[in-house]
């Protein structure tokens, strides 16, 4: 049975995409514990970062690297990357804008309106 996330690379579940290239993809996660939480995830089904091939390990961390330089960039403030690997049986990193008030298991209720002016604000076209 495929992930959830390998149903948003297949188009089957929607998403607010940030990025693209040919071995990731990311987008923000729905159930945000920051302002602006971003996963990136190959395009492959691996349920362990360690477990990826090197190219897509690689291309895994590379993308990750970009996409937190532009966050940096647009939102002024350090990225959290965490890698925990239990939520989804899915290889992925998580990119989270640091937040002082940020509390573990938090999710901060977003409108569909706030993703969309969110991912407007961070998406990455190149």
């Amino acid at each position: 049975m495929s992930s959830v996330f390998t149903k948003i690379i297949n188009r089957e579940i929607p998403c607010y995409k940030i990025y693209e290239d040919d071995k990731t993809l990311s987008f923000l996660n729905i159930n945000p514990e920051t302002r602006g939480h971003v996963l990136v995830i190959p395009k492959i089904e691996v349920e362990k970062v360690y477990d990826l091939p090197q190219d897509y390990f690689q291309a895994l961390m590379e993308s990750a690297k970009k996409i937190a330089q532009h966050m940096d960039k647009k939102l002024g403030t350090r990225i959290v990357w965490k890698i925990i690997g239990k939520d989804v049986p899915h290889a992925h990193v998580h990119l989270l804008p640091f937040d002082e008030t940020w509390t573990k298991d938090r999710v901060i209720e977003t409108t569909p309106e706030e993703f969309e002016q969110i991912r407007q604000e961070l998406e990455l076209t190149s």
